[in-house]
């Protein structure tokens, strides 16, 4: 396999290893049906701080077929009860919403972009100039979808739920034949919602270094919590349903943020990317300045004439930190002083006879 770009890059926004983490709110059919629920939703992300609003394009006949045979059926979970089509037909952005979504959410300065699910739905977002596409954990072993999403041309987010690496290995390698270059993977458990205790943050490591690629999370669990873990272990991009309220409802209401959550959220992020720093040995942090000089050093610590020898009694380790460091104590003691010292002086070379030893 060929080696891919570092970093992808979003209307001028890098995003790769070490960067600040891009937080995506994701709409979903949260707008239930409505389209100025959509746009409050959309600036409602904005004002939070999200970086990104993303929608989810396809109809309920792109998606399925409608059918009450028991495999269409869902069992378990949120939507119980409901067969495939019935779930889609509630949760689908029309696609006409789509042309003033986008053009809402530049006009406000943001970034939209949309998960595709066929050919039809690909060719509506590049009709928008959709900047990037993610491809769906669902549709990762949709190898035609993803060549196709990739002859764009386009940055790509790869999300893994459900997937082994010989899925995600098959998934990138038909990405590279479609032409992509630049592309992220996305560790994601698809529980709705996941369990705290499944989600496995550890996984983005292995991720990271099986395909040597940037890594981040797309979120299901409740609450900030799993989003600020991730982001302390590397994480460049996140992704989180929103919803404006959960008792609303909506196909994806139970596990998504409200505005004021997201805002925590993102506000979580970014102090722990900020605290997370990097594993270089750089400067010391600027604000240590003023502390550095009450570090213990070397003073004198009684008078002393020219020619005395100095002794431990007269020499101690003490604050602050103006004289020579402790670890040369055994350099001075029994060294003769070149003149006179006063009680307080900070020890130096100078003051010694012969100077510096080395």
């Amino acid at each position: 396999m060929k080696s891919w770009n570092d970093s992808i890059k979003i209307e001028n926004i890098e995003i790769g290893h070490g960067t600040r983490p891009f937080i995506v709110a994701e709409l979903s059919g949260n707008h239930n049906g409505e389209f100025d629920r959509a746009i409050r939703l959309a600036d409602a992300a904005i004002d939070a701080g999200a970086d990104a609003v993303k929608l989810q394009t396809y109809t309920p006949d792109t998606m399925t077929i409608k059918c009450e045979a028991p495999p269409f059926k869902i069992q378990k979970g949120p939507w119980a009860g409901r067969n495939l089509y019935e779930l889609y037909e509630w949760a689908y952005t029309p696609w006409e919403w789509h042309r003033p979504l986008f053009e809402h959410v530049r006009n406000r300065g943001s970034c939209c972009f949309s998960t595709p699910f066929d050919l039809t739905s690909l060719e509506l977002l590049e009709d928008l100039e959709c900047p990037i596409y993610k491809i769906a954990s669902f549709e990762i072993v949709d190898l035609e979808l993803i060549k196709a999403v990739a002859s764009t041309g386009k940055p790509m987010v790869i999300s893994t739920g459900m997937s082994s690496y010989d899925e995600i290995a098959d998934a990138l390698q038909a990405a590279q034949i479609g032409g992509c270059q630049s592309l992220i993977l996305l560790h994601c458990v698809s529980g709705y919602p996941t369990p705290v205790e499944e989600v496995n943050v550890q996984a983005m490591r292995r991720l990271s270094s099986e395909f040597k690629l940037p890594v981040g999370l797309s979120d299901h669990t409740l609450g900030t919590l799993v989003p600020t873990i991730a982001t302390s272990m590397g994480a460049c991009f996140i992704e989180k349903h929103v919803t404006l309220r959960r008792e609303d409802g909506g196909p994806d209401a139970a596990f998504s943020l409200e505005p004021d959550e997201l805002s925590e959220m993102v506000q979580s992020v970014r102090k722990t990317w900020l605290a997370s720093g990097s594993q270089a040995d750089g400067p010391r942090p600027s604000c240590e300045k003023e502390s550095r000089i009450f570090r213990r050093s070397l003073f004198v610590v009684e008078d002393v004439k020219a020619g005395d020898v100095l002794t431990s009694d007269m020499v101690r380790c003490i604050r602050p930190g103006d004289g020579l460091a402790p670890k040369h104590m055994d350099q001075v003691i029994g060294r003769k002083a070149a003149r006179s010292i006063d009680r307080g002086t900070p020890v130096s070379w100078d003051l010694l006879e012969d100077g510096d030893p080395s």
